[in-house]
């Protein structure tokens, strides 16, 4: 039987729990759940998959990518950089509307999706884009089958920095969406670079970035998106927050699922501070940019603590032409999906992350901040979107192994310490130590709102 499989010996990493177990995959869903041996007989058309010494866990969902398509395919498409996130344990992608051109219309929005099912090996959602003229377009998105609106609050591609306060209340106001926010203010940032030039005209070093992107930019930008949030009652997502500043914004007082506003960090604030631009230079530059390694510390603090809802990437390839050079010529922004997983997991094994507690942050907890229908979780009557992992095994970053279309990464060199050997999507298994099964798409995403 197609897509049908018994998942034996496993250790199951599910809701701040880990068991040993089994797992039934039936039709695409997960139809059994069982804690301990089983005496079920799955038939003998049933592929038996031992996963003595290993980890399950439900798919990663990763809800802040830029997979580039359509307009800058030269660097990623959709097709690539999801077969990357399923070598990753990632299952599930809502991908950001700075594409070219900028999705700020219904029918470009539509045309995104249609793409990814004929091209996504992972489950996929696309963001409606926000512009200071688009408020009609952005007031007829289906709230069920679409992850958010996206306003980029700070510089960005294109038509796409809101920047007008009545675009903005109306926006808070009238959105039955959730609202996903990008939060520099951009006239700190330009002051900032004013100084800079003067300074060093074209040659800036890449050790100012988070001087010119500050923490006084990002936390003026986060503080108007949070009041109006709190004047209009909107859902608000805020998405990569980087700075100790910021984390004075939220709370963990309510329980994720009665949170109004909700904030996101991403995997390189969590793995780099400023002392490795001098190692790592324009490749780790990113907006909001790295900063101190107290933001680091304070970042860890607030994830730990449920201030910090949900770990995620802002994978953004750019081709290694585009990242090098000057500090204004270089792109910002590097690709990540393929080892966000591994990344965490090293942290497990530095003792300063449970491996419940990365599974909380990246599975369930994109799965209750937008209301994903069915995933997230390993239970029966979800999606089969899940992931068997080897935490004692080693994964090299090298050149012939990175499956981004950029063709680098960050983490070249790097060992993990931890090996992603299975990820089923929808019960296919798409990923098998290192062979795909591309016969079968992802799905869309929809949402229970």
């Amino acid at each position: 039987m197609k897509n049908t499989y018994y998942i034996i010996n496993a250790n199951i990493i599910n809701e701040n729990r880990i068991f040993r177990g089994c797992v039934f995959i039936n039709d695409g869903m997960i139809e059994r759940v069982v804690a301990g041996e089983d005496d079920f007989s799955p038939g003998k058309d049933v592929a038996i998959i031992d996963a003595e010494g290993k980890y399950l866990i439900p798919g990663v969902i990763d809800d802040q990518v830029h997979f580039r398509e359509p307009g800058l395919t030269h660097k990623a498409d959709i097709y690539t950089e999801s077969k990357a996130a399923v070598a990753g344990g990632v299952t599930s992608f809502m991908d950001m509307p700075n594409t070219v051109p900028n999705t700020l219309t219904q029918e470009l929005l539509e045309d995104k999706y249609s793409l990814a099912s004929e091209k996504s090996l992972a489950n996929y959602s696309f963001y409606m884009g926000a512009s200071n003229d688009n408020i009609d377009e952005i007031l007829k998105t289906d709230y069920r089958k679409v992850c958010g609106v996206k306003v980029f609050m700070g510089s960005s591609t294109g038509n796409m920095l809101v920047d007008d306060i009545d675009t903005l209340n109306t926006i808070f106001s009238k959105s039955k969406l959730l609202v996903a926010t990008h939060c520099e203010d951009e006239s700190t940032i330009k002051a900032n670079i004013e100084l800079f030039r003067k300074q060093y005209g074209e040659n800036v070093p890449i050790e100012a970035h988070p001087l010119i992107r500050s923490d006084v930019a990002c936390f003026k930008s986060s503080s108007v998106a949070v009041s109006l949030a709190k004047l209009h009652n909107t859902r608000l997502h805020i998405l990569h927050l980087s700075s100790a500043k910021e984390m004075q914004l939220f709370d963990n007082e309510k329980p994720l699922e009665e949170k109004k506003i909700t904030a996101e960090v991403c995997v390189h604030h969590l793995w780099y501070d400023s002392s490795d631009y001098h190692e790592k230079g324009t490749m780790i530059k990113w907006n909001p940019a790295i900063k101190t390694a107290k933001d680091k510390e304070a970042l860890w603090e607030a994830l730990l603590d449920d201030r910090l809802d949900v770990i995620a990437t802002d994978h953004a390839p750019h081709t290694i032409e585009e990242k090098t050079g000057t500090y204004f010529k270089a792109s910002s922004g590097g690709p990540l999906v393929q080892y966000s997983l591994p990344a965490m997991i090293d942290f497990y094994h530095q003792g300063k992350i449970s491996l419940e507690r990365i599974v909380d942050k990246m599975c369930h907890a994109p799965a209750k901040c937008f209301k994903v229908e069915k995933r997230g979780f390993i239970r029966e009557g979800y999606f089969a979107d899940l992931v068997i992992v080897d935490v004692n095994a080693r994964t090299k970053v090298e050149r012939d192994n990175i499956l981004y279309k950029c063709g680098w990464s960050p983490f070249e060199g790097h060992t993990f310490k931890s090996k992603i050997t299975h990820t089923f999507v929808n019960g296919n298994l798409v990923f098998n130590n290192g062979e795909f099964d591309e016969t079968e798409k992802g799905r869309r995403l929809l949402f229970e709102r």
